[in-house]
């Protein structure tokens, strides 16, 4: 699959369907549609599920060089056809990985984990000063 991506593919950094960026940063899509934090990771397993041909690369993003990563997606075959006809623009590509992000597998752990982790004992006390 991955031997179809070309130069011509299009690329996806994760900020662009970040929900915590805002437009000037580098967000493409609506908030309200836009998921939280997504990795290249996610972003290409979605694709895969999607039967669209994509590769990961180690590339920055030119507005924020610390997000390492982006995805690049093949919509078109060399004939020119669709590789996923539901999905014909860069538009929305990005809307329906944005959709799926969320219940990408190795998300639904994150959640569980953080509050397992979370729970470690308070301190109890009034603190202060003592009175003499």
């Amino acid at each position: 699959m991955e031997g179809e991506v070309t130069k011509k593919s299009v690329i996806l950094y994760p900020i662009y369907i970040n929900s915590k960026k805002t437009i000037p940063e580098g967000r493409r899509i609506s908030i309200g549609k836009a998921c939280e934090n997504p990795t290249c990771i996610e972003i290409a397993d979605c694709c895969k599920y999607l039967k669209l041909p994509c590769k990961i690369e180690d590339k920055v993003y030119p507005r924020d060089f610390l997000q390492v990563g982006r995805v690049r997606v093949a919509l078109k075959r060399e004939d020119g056809t669709f590789t996923n006809p539901e999905i014909s623009s860069r538009k929305q590509l990005m809307l329906r990985v944005a959709e799926m992000v969320p219940r990408h597998p190795g998300r639904a752990k994150k959640p569980q984990e953080a509050a397992t982790s979370s729970n470690a004992p308070a301190k109890s006390g009034k603190g202060g000063k003592k009175k003499r």
